[in-house]
């Protein structure tokens, strides 16, 4: 009879592997087993809607950005990762900012960003400001893809739903390839 810890299983009846340095011919201190990561792991959950400022008495509307990033290759995930960090620290103080969030799918290749603001002017502002200004330049070559989308919301419909989000940001995409296909620019 062979007791649990003693024989060629571990606790899950798994077998247990020989150690690295027990190889035929290897000597030495024993190896670290290769790390795995499970899959639910590597996900990087959605930044939450964060407010930054309220809006002022008596503005009534917010104007809304949505953006999906769809990047060439997963060796520039990272890189765009930590990048886009920067520029959520930036619009988490921006003046005019009434709100964003963040989705990074590191696995799909794609990053959504979702914004409110007080009008358009105080988005441009943000873009043309560092470091987002710089970030978004220097990361440009590493877009497959982007698609970006604009509207107007009553304040009172802050903060603005992934779902909705989503659901626009997918229309644009369908008039975007329409308009390549026919030669015409949306």
């Amino acid at each position: 009879m062979v007791r649990a810890g003693t024989g060629p299983y571990d606790d899950h009846r798994q077998p247990i592997a020989a150690p690295s340095h027990a190889a035929a011919g290897s000597s030495g201190p024993p190896r670290p087993a290769p790390l795995h990561i499970p899959r639910k792991a590597a996900i990087v959950p959605t930044l939450p809607w964060t407010t930054p400022n309220k809006p002022a008495p008596g503005v009534t509307q917010a104007y809304v950005m949505s953006s999906k990033f769809e990047l060439r290759s997963l060796l520039d995930v990272p890189r765009f990762f930590l990048k886009s960090m920067g520029a959520w620290n930036q619009v988490r103080k921006a003046p005019g900012c009434f709100g964003a969030s963040l989705i990074a799918q590191p696995a799909k290749r794609t990053f959504f960003t979702l914004s409110a603001w007080e009008d358009r002017g105080a988005l441009y502002t943000y873009a043309k400001t560092q470091p987002h200004q710089g970030i978004m330049n220097g990361l440009r070559s590493t877009m497959r893809r982007s698609t970006f989308t604009f509207w107007e919301v009553p304040i009172d419909q802050l903060p603005i739903t992934w779902d909705d989000a989503k659901r626009r940001l997918a229309e644009k995409e369908t008039e975007d390839t329409a308009a390549a296909a026919s030669g015409t620019q949306s």
